[in-house]
C-alpha cells in the first residue's frame, strides 16, 4: 500500500491547492448562484453551511476520491461492525453501541453486548431516578443538593461539559461540580461550599488507580469522614468503575458501582455509566435523548453517500484547510454560553485521538495530522482573538456554532448574539480591500493623506474559511448529534491520515515520569537519571517548600 503522500489522489490534491490557495472566498461565493445550496447540508434539525469555505466542486471531488482510496468507508463499516480496529491495544472501539437505539444486536467477539448494556442503562435509571426523587438520601436521611464528579480526561471533559450545555434542565434543587486537577485548589474550593450530610461523590476510573482521581477521592473521602464517620461512606460515594476490587476497598459497595467495557474509550465514554452525573442532572429521559440524538448522526454516518455525509465533510474539509492550505490551528466558536466547554471537549477529542505520527500500516507520517484546536464562546472571543483572525498573519478555519432558539428568554440578547455569529463569520470570509478601507475613511471626513495613512490599519483581508453549525435548539438531542458528528469526523480523518485513533500512549510518558519525580521527593534524594534541568527544578522546589 503506498504511502500516504504518495498515492496519486494525494498529489492531485497538492497540485490543486495551489490553484485554489489565491482564489478568494468572496469571488466563491458571488460568482456562483447555487453555491450556498450545493455546500449546504442538513440532518433533522442540524444544518452544516461550508460555502464559505475555499473549496470549489472539483476541490470536494478530489478530497472524495482520497476518502475512496483509503477505504473510510470500510472502515467505517468495521467500526459498526465491533471489529478490532483499536490495533495497538487490540480492542474494538465501539462506543456507538452504547447509544444504538436499533434494537439489533451489536457482536464483539461473536457475544452481543446490547444486554449488558442496556441492564447497565437501566441501572443509572433506576439510581438518578432514585436520587432526583430523593429516595436515595445521604447518610442521617437527608436528600442530596449537591454531586460531585471526580474525574479526568473523558471522565470529567465529557460529563462537564454534557451538564453545563443542558444546564437548563438541571433538577433545580441539585448543584452539580466536577472536580478534575490535582491541584489541592480544586478539590478545597468545591468543598468549602458543601455539606456532607447533602453532597453526593461519583467517582469515576476504569481501574480505580488514575493518580489525579484517586487523590481527589481520597480526599473527599477523608472530609465526608471526619465530619460523618465511616459508616457514611457507603452512601455517599457512588464509583463507575471496572475494578471491584478496589472499589470495595474503598467503602463503596457493589451495588453502587457501575461498570463500563475495554472497547468504551475515555474519550468516547459519556454515553456509558461515566454519564451518571447528566442523568443525575437532567433525568434519565433526557439522557437517553442525548443517546437518541448521537445514534442519529451514528446512522446518517453509516447510510448516507459521501458527498451528502456530515461527519465525511467537516473530516475532509479539516484535511483540506491542515494538510493542502498550510493551516495548523482549528478554532471553535459557539455562540452559546451553554457550549463554554465544548472546546476544551473537542480538544481532547481531536488532538488526543489525532495528535500522532506512528502510521497503522508502519513508518511516520511525512505530513501533519491534528491540528491545534482552541476557541471560547462569542461573543467574548471578539473582543480578544478575534483581532487576530480578522487582520494577523495566519490562516484559521473556524467552525461557528450557533442555536437559533435560546433558552433563557431574552429574545432582542439571542438575536444580536445570532448576528454576530453571522456577520463575523461573513467579515472574515469577504473582509475589505484597502481601497474600500480609504474610501469609508475619506466618507468619514478625512482628508486624502490621512485616509491614505490609515487605511492600511483598516484593511481587513478576509480569506479566513469557516463552516457554520446551526441547530434549531441546543437541546439533548441536538447536543448528542453534535458530538457524535465530530467524533465520527474524528475517526473519518484518523483513517485517512493512516493513524490509530483509539490509542493514547502519549499521555503515558509523562505519567511515568511523574512517579519517579515524586518519589525523588518523597525520598529526598537527587535521581540522576532525571535530566540536569528538572534535578535543578526539584532541588528549588524543595528548599522552597521547605522554607
Amino acid at each position: 500500500m503506498p504511502k500516504l503522500s504518495k498515492r496519486p489522489e494525494w498529489r492531485a490534491l497538492k497540485a490543486h491547492a495551489r490553484a485554489m490557495r489565491e482564489v478568494r472566498i468572496a469571488d466563491l461565493l458571488t460568482g456562483d448562484g447555487e453555491r450556498v445550496a450545493r455546500f449546504t447540508l442538513e440532518l433533522d434539525d442540524l444544518l452544516v453551511d461550508f460555502s464559505k469555505q475555499r473549496v470549489s466542486g472539483e476541490t470536494m471531488g478530489l478530497l472524495h476520491a482520497l476518502a475512496a482510496a483509503v477505504g473510510v468507508e470500510s472502515w467505517t463499516r468495521r467500526l459498526f461492525a465491533g471489529e478490532k480496529i483499536n490495533a495497538t491495544e487490540g480492542r474494538a472501539a465501539l462506543h456507538v453501541a452504547l447509544r444504538d437505539r436499533s434494537g439489533e444486536p451489536v457482536l464483539v467477539d461473536g457475544a452481543d453486548v446490547m444486554p449488558e448494556v442496556r441492564r447497565v442503562l437501566d441501572r443509572m435509571r433506576d439510581f438518578a431516578e432514585a436520587v432526583r426523587a430523593g429516595k436515595r438520601c445521604g447518610h442521617g436521611g437527608r436528600r442530596f443538593r449537591s454531586v460531585v464528579n471526580i474525574g479526568i480526561g473523558g471522565s470529567d471533559l465529557g460529563p462537564a461539559m454534557v451538564c453545563e450545555a443542558l444546564s437548563p434542565w438541571c433538577h433545580p434543587e441539585l448543584a452539580f461540580h466536577f472536580v478534575s486537577n490535582v491541584d489541592g485548589a480544586d478539590i478545597a474550593r468545591v468543598l468549602a461550599g458543601l455539606d456532607p450530610r447533602t453532597t453526593l461523590f461519583v467517582v469515576t476510573s476504569k481501574t480505580f488507580t488514575t493518580q489525579e482521581t484517586m487523590m481527589n477521592a481520597r480526599a473527599a473521602r477523608a472530609w465526608l469522614v471526619e465530619a460523618l464517620g465511616e459508616g457514611a461512606v457507603a452512601r455517599h460515594f457512588v464509583a463507575v468503575s471496572t475494578n471491584l476490587e478496589k472499589v470495595a476497598t474503598f467503602g463503596i459497595e457493589p451495588a453502587n458501582t457501575f461498570g463500563f467495557w475495554e472497547w468504551v474509550g475515555g474519550r468516547y465514554s459519556l454515553w456509558s455509566a461515566v454519564g451518571l452525573p447528566i442523568a443525575l442532572s437532567v433525568g434519565f429521559e433526557r439522557f437517553e435523548a442525548l443517546l437518541a440524538g448521537a445514534h442519529a448522526m451514528d446512522r446518517h454516518f453509516r447510510e448516507a453517500p459521501a458527498a451528502r455525509n456530515l461527519p465525511v465533510t467537516l473530516a475532509l474539509l479539516g484535511i483540506w484547510n491542515g494538510n493542502f492550505l498550510g493551516a495548523e490551528t482549528h478554532a471553535v466558536v459557539p455562540y452559546s454560553q451553554l457550549l463554554r466547554r465544548f472546546p476544551a471537549y473537542l480538544q481532547q477529542l481531536e488532538m488526543e485521538s489525532n495528535g500522532k505520527r506512528a502510521l497503522t500500516a508502519g513508518g511516520l507520517a511525512d505530513y501533519d495530522t491534528a491540528p491545534i484546536v482552541w476557541g471560547e464562546p462569542g461573543t467574548g472571543g471578539q473582543h480578544a482573538f478575534f483581532q487576530l483572525l480578522h487582520q494577523g498573519t495566519r490562516r484559521v478555519p473556524i467552525d461557528f456554532i450557533a442555536a437559533a432558539a435560546g433558552e433563557y428568554g431574552h429574545p432582542d440578547h439571542h438575536d444580536a448574539l445570532i448576528a454576530n455569529a453571522l456577520a463575523q463569520s461573513s467579515a472574515l470570509a469577504i473582509g475589505r480591500s484597502e481601497a474600500e478601507a480609504r474610501a469609508a475613511l475619506v466618507a468619514e471626513g478625512h482628508s486624502a493623506k490621512q485616509a491614505a495613512r490609515l487605511a492600511p490599519h483598516r484593511t481587513y483581508p478576509g480569506g479566513q474559511p469557516s463552516t457554520t453549525i446551526l441547530l434549531k435548539r441546543l437541546d439533548p438531542r441536538s447536543l448528542g448529534m453534535l458530538i457524535a458528528l465530530y467524533e465520527h469526523k474524528t475517526f473519518v480523518q484518523g483513517i485517512v491520515w493512516g493513524i490509530q485513533s483509539f490509542d493514547q500512549w502519549g499521555v503515558e510518558l509523562g505519567k511515568q515520569l511523574a512517579g519517579r519525580v515524586l518519589a525523588a521527593l518523597d525520598a529526598g534524594k537527587d535521581d540522576k537519571s532525571l535530566d540536569p534541568s528538572t534535578r535543578a527544578l526539584l532541588r528549588a522546589y524543595r528548599r522552597w517548600r521547605d522554607d
